[in-house]
């Protein structure tokens, strides 16, 4: 069942099961400053536009469709009271009120799905070992990569890769303008630069000007561990203050030299400082897209932990346009961590979900291996297929009666079962592979 990379979380596929999406449609028309867009189609001679409505429809983007018919009312204004109806912004989840940016062909911003992004970890100056892990972290569903360049003399190997790669490529810079300057002439989908260190306004000047002759856009990433020595140095201001601060003054400079293709981070290895520095920026700027992360959170047990604990919080709020799960491991980890807690929080659905029960003295087959098994041979699925291993009767079909697929343990045997419904006995040793078999039936 597994996908062709270049088929996976289409925009098409994304708008049928993102609450992002969902949760656009429900608003219905939303405000003109707030989608960016204008959706002209008539509901008994009520248009839908600011004007005649005081509201908007949103992106089309975001659903994944254009302006629909009565048909596909969930996504579109297409009734008078839907037209008439009157949303103020104050009804939009925060990324919804972003500016629609586009990374490569992956819109993010504006109502669009949340963006799932990693970063390569090769060594910059071997192509062939940046595209293999694109390749990788592509098949594990990722839509952005993020690519570091250290040095100038990497620039023909950064080339190398975006020219090469399926996936949009983002040129992570520090301390050089010079680099990001070139990045954006040899492919860059996006610049990361970090006000904290890339030499002033004065480099920024130049950066910006390049991202703009390249039509790209630039995240200004700003960490905790490398603030500007000016608001670093203020004691009348919480650190998450000082990092929102520093993103919201650079913002505004990119503004006032005509730059507005923006995206901001603002990251610590502290969870509620993360948090807090998100939630001022989705006050303070509130039309910028933010890619969210907490940063240097550990490797994939205690990372995945802060990360779920503090992106959870931030999603559930409707903040975060992209976001990347930082852990000192294999980059196609992160990504995979990203799409269980998206899925989690029923914003988007890509992989499978394993429900396992945690066993009791009831059990009477190693539970935790076939678990274990099973959850392998998942890996390599790219379907939200619901699948469940039971360790008994008592956690068996009724609790797990949501699963596409499952199975009920006994004495050295299992009850597989479809919906809830039973569909054969099998023993132990034949579990997995039974299991795996029906679900390639689905």
């Amino acid at each position: 069942m597994t996908e062709p990379a270049e088929t996976k979380s289409s925009p098409a596929e994304a708008a049928a099961t993102d609450r992002a999406s969902a949760d656009t449609a429900a608003i219905g028309c939303a405000s003109a400053k707030a989608a960016g867009t204008s959706c002209a189609v008539e509901a008994s001679d009520a248009r839908c536009d600011a004007e005649a409505a005081g509201a908007n429809c949103a992106p089309a983007e975001a659903a994944g469709a254009n302006c629909a018919p009565a048909e596909a009312a969930a996504t579109a204004c297409t009734s008078a009271e839907a037209a008439a109806a009157n949303h103020p912004v104050a009804e939009l989840r925060p990324n919804q009120r972003t500016r629609r940016v586009m990374v490569g062909g992956v819109p993010v911003g504006g109502g669009a799905p949340v963006a799932v992004q990693s970063m390569l970890n090769a060594p910059a100056d071997d192509v062939a070992a940046n595209l293999a892990q694109i390749d990788a972290l592509a098949q594990a569903g990722c839509e952005i990569v993020r690519m570091a360049i250290p040095r100038r003399a990497c620039l023909d190997a950064f080339a190398a890769v975006c020219e090469a790669s399926p996936l949009p490529v983002v040129a992570d810079v520090h301390f050089d303008p010079v680099i990001a300057i070139e990045a954006a002439r040899r492919g860059a989908a996006k610049l990361r630069i970090n006000p904290g260190n890339i030499g002033g306004l004065a480099a920024t000047d130049a950066v910006l000007d390049a991202a703009g002759e390249a039509g790209i856009p630039i995240r200004i990433g700003v960490n905790a561990g490398s603030l500007d020595q000016e608001l670093a140095s203020r004691t009348d201001l919480t650190l998450p203050q000082k990092l929102a601060a520093s993103a919201a003054q650079y913002v505004a400079y990119c503004e006032s030299r005509g730059f507005s293709d923006l995206v901001v981070s603002a990251k610590a290895h502290d969870v509620m400082t993360t948090v807090r520095t998100y939630r001022q920026l989705a006050t303070d700027i509130p039309h910028v897209p933010l890619h969210i992360g907490v940063t240097e959170a550990g490797t994939a047990f205690q990372g995945t932990i802060k990360s779920a604990a503090g992106l959870g919080i931030l999603l559930e709020e409707g903040i975060g346009d992209t976001m990347r799960i930082s852990l000192t491991d294999d980059p196609a980890v992160e990504v995979r961590a990203c799409w269980t807690l998206l899925s989690a929080l029923d914003l988007r659905r890509r992989n499978p979900e394993l429900i396992s029960c945690p066993t009791c003295g009831r059990c009477q087959v190693n539970l935790i291996d076939l678990a274990k098994q099973v959850e392998a041979r998942l890996s390599g699925v790219a379907s939200p297929v619901k699948v469940a291993v039971m360790g008994c009767v008592v956690n068996g079909p009724g609790e797990a009666a949501d699963a596409d697929i499952g199975v009920a343990c006994g004495a050295g045997s299992g009850i597989v079962f479809r919906n809830g419904e039973t569909i054969r006995k099998v023993a132990e040793d034949q579990i997995v592979d039974a299991l795996m078999e029906e679900i390639e039936s689905l």
